[in-house]
């Protein structure tokens, strides 16, 4: 998996939702579909785009573009013919953000490991099929890639993902594993022999890790909280600059650090 979302094939289409599901809302699920459908860096997308992303037809890909632009939530650019997010898709996230007492606790602790392994420390939950970071403290040597409140990561392909993947309840982790099968076939089976790692990694060492599989430049350590926090599971997750050979170093100096810290925010949460 890489950053892009693909709901172009993600599990089951709304119609099919809603004929399960007599109150499950098949429109407003396709409007948000539209909302997901940027990928990091892009700043405008066409009626083509969205039609390619979600799987919806042209037809009704022009109607919700419609409707979201006069609600302000996508911003209609009429020379290019192609629509810029607007405002409004904030603001949802805000009370999402402040209501997490979790970030307010884990900052402190996240900067003070940034700065001593050189990197990034970032804390992340599951969105679908991949991870959103919600917060993240950055050291004084940036990384080529900085992490950053919102970013998506896959699941498959970097160690928070198989943190996350390991370190929930078989009854949450099997349907998103069925679904990632289904989604990303090719993807998993690349995968596969590294998730297995992953999970062994988990058991023994206490932490997962990205050998710079995702990103060409960085390595990274993944340990989940033992326990949900307000029904969410979270995963925090250091990255540090990846540089040839160093791989063997970095997981003994990083690793353990990630633990100590998550060991240290259960603690202050009361999970432990």
């Amino acid at each position: 998996m890489n950053t892009d979302r693909t709901h172009a094939v993600n599990a089951t289409p709304a119609a099919a939702e809603e004929s399960k599901d007599r109150q499950f809302a098949a429109t407003l699920a396709n409007g948000i579909d539209i909302l997901l459908a940027y990928r990091p860096g892009e700043a405008m997308l066409g009626n083509r785009d969205f039609v390619q992303r979600t799987g919806l037809s042209k037809s009704t890909v022009a109607r919700l573009t419609h409707t979201l632009s006069l609600l302000g939530y996508l911003r209609h650019d009429r020379e290019l013919g192609k629509y810029r997010l607007g405002a409004p898709v904030l603001a949802p996230g805000y009370p999402l953000l402040a209501g997490m007492q979790i970030r307010q606790v884990a900052r402190p602790l996240m900067k003070a490991l940034a700065d001593e392994v050189g990197g990034a420390v970032s804390l992340g939950l599951r969105d679908r099929t991949q991870m959103v970071y919600v917060e993240t403290a950055l050291s004084t040597d940036r990384l080529v890639v900085s992490p950053d409140i919102g970013a998506a990561l896959p699941m498959l392909t970097t160690a928070i993902g198989r943190a996350w993947l390991w370190g929930v309840p078989p009854t949450l982790r099997e349907p998103v594993l069925n679904r990632l099968r289904l989604q990303e076939p090719d993807a998993y089976r690349r995968t596969e022999a590294a998730l297995a790692q992953a999970r062994r990694d988990l058991q023994t060492r206490g932490y997962c890790s990205n050998r710079a599989e995702w990103r060409h430049d960085v390595f990274a350590f993944a340990v989940p909280l033992c326990k949900p926090v307000d029904s969410q599971w979270f995963v925090v997750n250091s990255g540090v600059r990846a540089r040839p050979g160093t791989f063997q170093t970095e997981q003994k100096r990083v690793g353990p650090r990630v633990v100590t810290l998550v060991r240290e925010l259960e603690e202050r949460l009361g999970l432990r």
